[in-house]
């Protein structure tokens, strides 16, 4: 049984511990993972322990119907594997001196809970040992971290267009009558569809990746098994994201719809259940994509061996005929001239709600991508491959793009593969 309690008042420290954790700050914005531990360390405490199984939880926590289906419905998993890492998260941070360590083993929904002595981390008779968190691999960050220069122009340019999205001249300008307003391009309302007649405006998460370091002294990505927490600075995102957030409140205003925008370090798991959700920014930068299911057929991976070992690439799952098995920008000691996106729509955890994935292997790629959907005429042939006349035909699908970039600016997007998503 994976519970331990050898320590005295075992159970009261456990629970205590529960609720420290879901105070923390590595918990507290995500109503959902909170939920999820209290009712495993009700059940994982219990006098015997009790095992849960995934149905119990979907229908006990999440809210699931009684006809739940584990097969295609990940939600359970997705929402364990979430877990998993926000415990391994904060012992490697605020709770590096607590007494007593959480753990959720891979392969079941039983909590273990372990007494850790000053300095140390043992394993009690029963459970089993909790180890360090081990050394996270180098990440390349030949394109991923800019110089101080660059990075000072990317403020800037964020700082003015942000202003532009925030306060745009469309929301303070004078009301207008519905009836005046000129109708959206029919294309645009077809592509879009999922995005503009749900009861909510949907939000738009960018990547906003975690850096240690400032601008002046030198910038790299935070390694959670080496830098503490209270020294991420969070303030940065790619000019391409930037311009694409614009895009997006562009085309959202011809199509008479609002957008929300926020930040993917803010991102809470519980928006994915309530709201409709363009992310923009590949999982390298937008790090909540990783805790959601993604794209299946064209696939974020860094590469693992070659000389572009370590770079990110687009992985074509099931290549056709003529079309690349792997996609990757320019290489980064080079000018950059091309690079790759996606364009992928899905359902949400939440049925009801749409998915939609914006996002290159760089900075470029992203800004690409966004501006391919915000076009008539690229939508128009995105839709004509899919056989989409009309709003209710669109169905979830995958496109990957190829980006050509000329001194910073994508100036041509072809559309190289699409792939209609299967339930």
């Amino acid at each position: 049984m994976a519970v331990t309690r050898s320590f005295a008042a075992g159970r009261e420290e456990s629970f205590q511990e529960v609720e420290k954790l879901t105070n923390s700050h590595s918990l507290r914005g995500s109503e959902s993972l909170c939920r999820l531990l209290r009712y495993l360390a009700e059940h994982s405490l219990a006098d015997p322990p009790a095992s849960v199984k995934e149905y119990q939880i979907a229908t006990e926590v999440f809210g699931r119907s009684a006809h739940f289906d584990p097969q295609s419905d990940s939600t359970v998993r997705v929402q364990a594997g979430r877990l998993r890492t926000k415990l391994a998260e904060y012992y490697a941070s605020e709770g590096a001196e607590d007494s007593i360590l959480v753990e959720l083993p891979k392969g079941t929904y039983v909590l273990a809970f372990h007494h850790r002595s000053a300095g140390t981390a043992r394993t009690h008779s029963g459970g089993s040992s909790l180890h360090e968190p081990e050394e996270a691999p180098a990440q390349n960050t030949s394109r991923n971290w800019l110089p101080a220069f660059v990075v000072a122009s990317i403020l800037l340019a964020a700082s003015l267009v942000a202003v532009a999205v925030l306060v745009s001249t469309r929301k303070s300008a004078p009301p207008t009558l519905a009836s005046n307003l000129e109708p959206a391009p029919a294309v645009l309302r077809t592509f879009w569809g999922p995005f503009v007649t749900g009861p909510e405006e949907p939000w738009v998460i960018f990547s906003n990746a975690a850096f240690i370091g400032r601008p002046e002294t030198g910038m790299r990505y935070y390694n959670p098994s080496r830098d503490q927490r209270d020294l991420i600075f969070d303030h940065y995102t790619g000019v391409g994201e930037v311009l694409a957030v614009h895009a997006l409140d562009q085309v959202f205003g011809v199509l008479h719809r609002g957008i929300r925008v926020k930040r993917g370090s803010l991102f809470s798991f519980d928006d994915v259940q309530n709201n409709d959700l363009i992310f923009v920014g590949s999982p390298s930068e937008n790090l909540t994509l990783l805790d959601i299911p993604g794209s299946k057929e064209f696939i974020f991976q860094r590469l693992a061996s070659g000389p572009r070992k370590g770079d990110l690439a687009i992985l074509n799952a099931h290549p056709e005929s003529g079309e690349p098995a792997v996609v990757v920008a320019s290489p980064s000691t080079s000018l950059l001239t091309e690079d790759y996106a996606i364009v992928a729509l899905m359902p949400g955890l939440n049925p009801a709600r749409s998915v939609m994935i914006l996002a290159g292997t760089t900075t470029f790629g992203t800004q690409g991508a966004v501006e391919f959907v915000s076009r008539q005429n690229s939508v128009a042939n995105l839709l004509s491959r899919l056989s989409v006349t009309k709003a209710t035909e669109l169905k979830p699908f995958e496109a990957l793009l190829r980006v050509k970039v000329a001194r910073g600016v994508p100036v041509e997007t072809e559309l190289v593969a699409v792939r209609k998503r299967t339930p």
